[in-house]
């Protein structure tokens, strides 16, 4: 085992299985579902399918972020061991937590002079931040040591391909990042978008398919333009919905179908508390290593 603490946290959307299988650590965020503060803790204080029940019920959701002492305390009890940390946070392009991330550093930089506590902004979201934390995990076993990681964390984080779709826009309505007008209208044409976390981290619209069964073939489309080696592509596959398995499914099957060199098949995760209080039910994201994202 190595001599340092890999960190993420729960919105990198994988599972309590796959945190202890690959010995990472996790901090948890917090949602809050019609006035009642809750913990993204995986499922565990509420199942992920009741959450997802409830918004379409109309339940109310936010999100809160790890805020600095949260993140102080979390990072303590690992620099307490005599152990240094490598901590991938959210995306800075979706939350401040990276920003909360490094206050704690310095808070606790006099504390423990002698310990290694590094931030990396993740510029992921989802089971994206699952997939680069799970590479990680695989070339800290191979031995590299904490600094070797946070480079290669830094020089290939770009690497890592997000796109999204999603097949009910009530939600992006209801935040705000869709007009009324423009959802009901995007609603009675079975509008479907297809966005994608950009350079910068952060989530962007890039166009509009009309039916499900459209979308489908595109987003695997955008996966033979953008993976490594194309049609050749032997990496992992990640894939994470909100309360449609069957739709994610249907893009793991295609997937299979086209790249027959995929290192395993897809893996299908749930999109937890945090992400999925913005989504709503009804996106499917997919997860890839290949190209460098532009803006």
């Amino acid at each position: 085992m190595s001599d340092y603490i890999l960190s993420s946290s729960s919105t990198a959307d994988i599972t309590q299985a796959e945190f202890d299988a690959r010995d990472i650590r996790y901090i948890c965020y917090h949602y809050i579902i019609d006035g009642v503060h809750m913990i993204d803790d995986l499922g565990k204080s509420m199942p992920i399918s009741t959450f997802y029940e409830r918004m379409q019920g109309g339940a109310e959701t936010s999100t809160s972020q790890v805020n600095a002492d949260e993140y102080e305390k979390y990072f303590e009890q690992f620099l307490k061991e005599g152990k240094d940390v490598l901590h991938l946070t959210l995306s800075s392009g979706i939350s401040g937590s990276y920003n909360s991330a490094l206050i704690a550093k310095d808070m606790l930089k006099e504390k423990y002079p002698d310990r290694k506590l590094y931030i990396v902004d993740s510029l992921a979201a989802s089971s994206g931040g699952g997939l680069l934390v799970d590479k990680l995990a695989d070339l800290r076993d191979e031995g590299m040591t904490i600094d070797e990681l946070r480079a290669w964390a830094e020089e290939n984080k770009l690497r890592l391909q997000h796109w999204f779709f999603s097949t009910d826009l009530t939600f992006y309505i209801k935040g705000g990042r869709v007009s009324k007008t423009a959802g009901f209208v995007g609603t009675l044409m079975k509008i479907c978008p297809l966005l994608n976390v950009n350079r910068s981290g952060k989530l962007i619209p890039r166009t509009k398919v009309r039916s499900k069964h459209k979308v489908i073939k595109e987003i695997v489309n955008r996966m033979v333009d953008n993976a490594t080696d194309g049609l050749n592509y032997s990496g992992k596959c990640f894939l994470s919905n909100a309360y449609c398995l069957e739709d994610a499914k249907a893009v793991a099957e295609l997937i299979k179908a086209t790249f027959p060199k995929l290192n395993g098949e897809p893996v299908i995760h749930d999109i937890g508390t945090t992400i999925g209080s913005h989504t709503g039910p009804g996106t499917v994201a997919l997860f890839f290593w290949g190209k460098e994202r532009g803006e």
